[in-house]
């Protein structure tokens, strides 16, 4: 049951009260003075207080007892008893932190039903601190999941906005993972504690969705049978993540807009507006660039939806972090009949790496599942991966089976911390199978003692990073020359393989 400590200078009614909480299952400590309540409290960590307010009949020590309570963490319920005419302090200290308060002389059972609320309320609330500490922790940055430059601005970009109000755009295409992205931003904001309410705008209709949004009255329209509150009512005191914004009929732009500009909304059917305090998250796989230029997204809603954009790259353009996604895909999956945790082999590891995975991260997350559900050993092989996906597999060395790779767990995601530091990915030989897929190089072949040349080594690390850096500028070569330093000519004969 529970730990409860109880404070009161009356000698029968502690013995009373102690008597009938211990046959009702709980642990009390019964105090009749102040001596080591306070050590007390910090002791036993009770999980209810029960104190006196007046103890000595002119001070008001229970209030000091609060205090000292409430300064813990976790903090214990608090009920005060307070004596006829005291009524007022007592009200004074539940504005201060206590749950309730009872008034002397009082009947067990009313102790009784108020301690059973009292319980109940901070089980309550351990269970929502917990849940909320899950959602941060499933939805932190530490689950977006890379170690490539494009991504570490991606990180940072979500650290400097998170915990602000400004409108954020989430640029990327589908499957990169935008929603994901929104989630971490609000659980990692001061809006935390707030709703998070996701809309795909492409899922319904634009009659269904104008009344989604923005609630209607009763009778505002066929089948509006009674009042309903719009999502961002629902929102209200959180943030609001609109998914597929560029599909969003011109209508509801504009008063999309004005959701933005005055922080109001009116219902279908209503003549009021109601102010909102809400955040707005959106996200597109779309170019509203040209979506603007084609008249079909206005423009002014298109720049109070771009304080703030985060692109979120394809995953072909960063194929270093494929292994990494592997090992966070295969965490804690074991095989059905072995019970064995998977493993997988260097050659499976450098063909997933090679592939252009057009699905992106959520392609690559389904063909780890279709390969772990069909693999009849708790090692996956080549074989074991789409057929789209093994078209690109090098040669077989024919040390498949016992060459496995050890894929380092990702870690360190989480911004002001540097991945790349903590993300190795090691196979039992020296070649990295990431770069043997796109050099061609046989996985499992190197020169002796795995050594390559520095002009080789030197020339693949400088194509990862021009490759990388292309990636951040949507392919946009001549702003990638400027980030450079070089030339365009230089940076067309670097792309091509020839030398300076």
């Amino acid at each position: 049951m529970s730990k409860i400590l109880l404070v009161d200078d009356e000698l029968t009614m502690v013995q009373m009260v102690t008597e009938v909480l211990r046959a009702e299952g709980h642990e009390v400590f019964p105090f009749t003075h102040l001596n080591g309540v306070a050590e007390a409290l910090v002791e036993k960590q009770p999980d209810l207080v029960i104190t006196d307010l007046y103890l000595d009949k002119t001070k008001a020590h229970g209030m000091d007892i609060l205090q000292k309570a409430r300064s813990l963490n976790p903090a214990p319920v608090c009920i005060m008893i307070t004596g006829f005419g005291s009524v007022e302090s007592a009200v004074e200290a539940m504005r201060l932190g206590a749950y309730d308060y009872l008034e002397k002389p009082f009947k067990l059972d009313d102790l009784k039903l108020c301690i059973h609320r009292a319980l109940h309320y901070t089980r309550t609330v351990a269970e929502n601190t917990f849940l909320r500490r899950e959602l941060k922790t499933k939805y932190g940055f530490s689950q977006i999941i890379g170690a490539s430059v494009a991504m570490q601005g991606v990180f940072r970009m979500i650290e400097r906005v998170a915990d602000t109000d400004a409108t954020v755009l989430i640029l990327g295409q589908s499957g990169t993972g935008k929603e994901l992205v929104a989630r971490a931003l609000h659980y990692n904001s001061r809006r935390s504690t707030g709703p998070f309410i996701p809309i795909n705008c492409s899922a319904l209709p634009e009659n269904l969705l104008e009344s989604e949004l923005f609630g209607h009255r009763k009778g505002a329209f066929t089948g509006a049978i009674s009042d309903k509150s719009g999502l961002f009512h629902d929102a209200d005191g959180g943030t609001i993540f609109l998914d597929e914004i560029g599909t969003m009929p011109a209508q509801l732009q504009s008063r999309l807009l004005r959701v933005l500009q005055e922080k109001e909304v009116r219902r279908v059917g209503d003549n009021a507006p109601t102010y909102v305090n809400v955040r707005v998250l959106a996200a597109t796989n779309e170019n509203l660039e040209q979506l603007v230029k084609d008249g079909r997204f206005r423009e002014d809603l298109y720049y109070r939806l771009n304080v703030v954009p985060i692109l979120l790259p394809p995953l072909r353009d960063r194929p270093e972090d494929v292994p990494m996604l592997v090992a966070h895909f295969l965490k804690d999956k074991v095989h059905s009949r072995t019970g064995q945790p998977f493993q997988i082999s260097r050659r499976a590891v450098a063909t997933l790496a090679a592939h252009d995975w057009p699905g992106n991260v959520r392609e690559l997350e389904n063909a780890i599942e279709r390969a772990c559900v069909l693999s009849e050993t708790a090692l996956l092989r080549v074989d074991d991966l789409p057929p789209v996906v093994r078209r690109r597999a090098p040669e077989d060395d024919g040390l498949e089976e016992s060459q496995l790779a050890r894929l380092a767990t990702p870690v360190g995601n989480a911004p002001g911390i540097n991945p790349a530091s903590n993300t190795t990915f090691a196979t039992s030989s020296s070649v990295n199978p990431v770069a043997a897929a796109s050099s061609g190089q046989k996985a499992g072949i190197s020169m002796p003692h795995g050594i390559v040349s520095l002009k080789r080594f030197s020339r693949d690390q400088e194509l990862s990073y021009i490759n990388q850096i292309l990636g951040l500028t949507n392919q946009n070569k001549e702003e990638t020359a400027r980030l450079l330093d070089i030339s365009l000519a230089t940076l067309y004969r670097k792309i091509a393989g020839d030398a300076d």
